[in-house]
This record gives C-alpha cells, structure tokens and sequence, in this order.
C-alpha cells in the first residue's frame, strides 16, 4: 500500500489539524493546566469536543456506536495531538482501552463504550510493575474467589489512572511471573474497594499515578477474554499503543521541526538571518529527511496492523525505535539551534522536549524495541 493517506484520510487530517492547532494550542490547553496545577492534566470540555467531531471512538465498532476507522485513522489524530502537544486522554482510552474493549463481552462494551464516545467518560490501563516498560513479567496477581476474583499488587505510571472511570489491568491468575500464560485482563471500575492512588506529574505535565490493588473483588462479568487467555489480547493493547504513541512522537518531531524552521527564518545574527547560514540549514534539511522516514515507518505498521499481517509485530517495534530516535533529534536539534532561549520556559521548543522524554519510556524506549526487532528477526 502506499505510504500516503488516501483521499478521506487527507480530509481528516485536514480536520484534526484545524482542531488542535484552534482549540489544542499549546497556550489554551497545556499550558493553561499545567500553571493551575490541575490534576488530571488536561480539559474534560476539550474532550468533549473531540467526541463531537467523533474522534474519541474513532476506533469503536460502528456496532457499539464509534465511527469503526483502523489505527491509520488514530494515528492521523494523534499526530495532531502530538503536534500541538495536546493533553488528553485520547492514547490511553480511544486507543489501548478501545482495543481492550473490543475483545470484551457486550455487556462490558455496552456498560464502557457509550461514555467514551460521548466524551463523559476516560480510561486508562495499568500493565507495568516498575521503572521500565517489561510487559513479559506481571506479578500483580488475581486469584479466585466465589464467582469472582480477588485482585492485588501494584502497578506503576499508570496514565491518568486517578481521572479514569474503568482501569484495564493485567493480572496473573495462574503461573509463576515471567510465564507467557497466566495473564488475564480486568475491567476495574473508578469506585472498587480496595484501589487506590498515589498521583505523580510526569515530566510533560501530564499526570499518573502508582496504583495499588488491595484484596479488590472483581465479578467474573469484569473478566476481557479468556481467564489465562490474556496474553494474546494484551499484545493487541500493545501494538495498538506502541504504534500510536510513535504517530504522536512523529507529531512532536514535526512540531519542533517546524518552530525550529520558523525561527532560522526570523532570527537574525551578524546582519544576517541564521537560516542562511548553510551548516544550520543542512542540519535542518537532514531533520526534515528523518522525519519523513519515521512518519513512512510508522504508516507501514499502521497499515499492518489494520490488514492483520503478521508481519505488525515487527514493523511496530521498528516504527517506535525510529520515532524515538527522530524526535529526539528533532527536540534537541530545536533547543541548540534555539540558543539559550532555548532553555527558558518562555519559549515552546523545551515543552517538546519533555513530551518527547515521556513518550519515549512510554511502552518501551528505543532500546526495548531496537532489542525487540532483532529478536523478531531471529537473532
């Protein structure tokens, strides 16, 4: 397929880009609730506009109400969102939980979904146990009781954890920690006894929490899938986050690209704009060629990932080590090229930075998945 969107996705794009750069702006939304302090780290009203133009259940069946798109569609979005470093729930709940969901019962669907699409609602879900991204070990354990589960431990960075309505987690039911079976995946709504939160702001603003499991009891109807049968479905999760977490990161890169090419056109140094300076201008020419490269990468896995080739796995592991690499490039090449006002907070280019810091640890940096890829491809 080509790397390039079609007609109806170049019309999205016009959309979202509209959208966000209006309504998302760095000054209006980050910003804005990162000097109120504000706890959940974004705007719920903004949210509610993205329902209204249909982006939060842009990956919902038309079923179960959404507008039934593929990640390409998502990642269109969450290019934009990246590129104007727009904070919201739209990674963690339209993308992971939606995918969760869409292995889960109707009755869970019917319970979860609506709210989502309707912009009242926000998920979030807790998969790693420690600093780093690890999914092959889960020692949060579930075990049975009655007709239900018994849920405990902990688990760490947990995005907007404390602002969600329903937290998807995976827990082991049976097995030692670092087995591949074992894993079963849970519904655990805002208000179960025995969770709670201990709220941490990340580098980006955004917030997070260490979430704690004590005793929680969970029905059997909170069960996504099979019980022992989680793994297959939380690779989905996975894949589904990786990849739009690297459409977001190719969204940082072009945004710090581009504040970075408009202040070469302004800037002046020695009577002369800097952008006429040749080694800045073939630092620059180099950025743009990287950023392309990632945001092709990253369109192939997309686009993988909706045709259900088995050839995804490899191809998003690929898509986030290049974006991790290229948007830092792009953050660090923005600050230099900045000078020293590059540093202060008066000026945007150092907000990028830090969402790019985030986003790489996020489901795992370039190290994890550079590992990952050569792995997959047998050594």
């Amino acid at each position: 397929m080509p790397l390039y969107h079609n007609e109806d996705q170049a019309m999205l794009a016009e959309t979202a880009s509209q959208f966000m750069a209006e309504e998302g702006a760095i000054a209006k939304q980050l910003r804005h609730w990162r000097d109120r302090n504000c706890k959940d780290g974004f705007g719920h009203a903004l949210w509610k506009e993205m329902a209204e133009l249909g982006f939060t259940g842009i990956l919902v069946s038309e079923e179960d109400g959404g507008l039934g798109m593929g990640h390409v569609e998502a990642g269109i979005v969450l290019e934009e969102i990246g590129r104007n470093l727009t904070p919201s729930p739209f990674l963690t709940s339209s993308v992971l939980a939606v995918t969760a969901l869409g292995e889960a019962s109707e009755e869970l669907r019917g319970r979860y979904l609506p709210g989502l699409v309707a912009g009242d609602s926000v998920f979030a879900v807790a998969i790693d146990e420690g600093a780093k991204h690890r999914p092959e070990r889960i020692a949060c354990k579930a075990e049975k009781s009655g007709n239900g589960f018994k849920l405990s431990g902990k688990k760490d960075f947990v995005v907007q954890g404390a602002s969600s309505d329903m937290i998807i987690v995976a827990a082991r039911t049976s097995g030692s920690d670092a087995d591949e079976d074992g894993i079963t995946l849970f519904a655990v709504p805002k208000d179960a006894a025995g969770m709670s939160h201990d709220a941490v702001r990340l580098v980006d603003s955004s917030m997070a929490t260490h979430t704690t499991f004590d005793n929680v009891e969970l029905d059997g109807g909170a069960v996504i899938g099979e019980v022992d049968g989680g793994r297959e479905v939380l690779n989905k999760i996975l894949n589904a986050g990786r990849v739009g977490s690297a459409a977001e990161g190719v969204g940082v890169a072009r945004g710090a690209m581009d504040m970075t090419v408009d202040y070469l056109k302004q800037r002046k140094q020695f009577g002369k704009l800097i952008g006429e300076f040749q080694a800045l201008q073939h630092r620059a020419a180099h950025l743009y060629s990287e950023v392309e490269i990632a945001r092709a990468a990253v369109i192939k896995a997309q686009q993988l990932l909706d045709g259900g080739s088995e050839k995804a796995d490899l191809m998003v592991s690929v898509a986030k080590a290049k974006v991790a690499k290229t948007a830092g490039l792009a953050v660090r090449e923005g600050v230099q090229m900045h000078g020293g006002i590059g540093m202060t907070d008066e000026y945007d280019i150092g907000l990028y930075m830090k969402r790019d810091r985030a986003l790489q640890e996020f489901l795992g940096d370039a190290y994890y998945h550079t590992n990952r890829v050569a792995e997959l491809s047998g050594y």
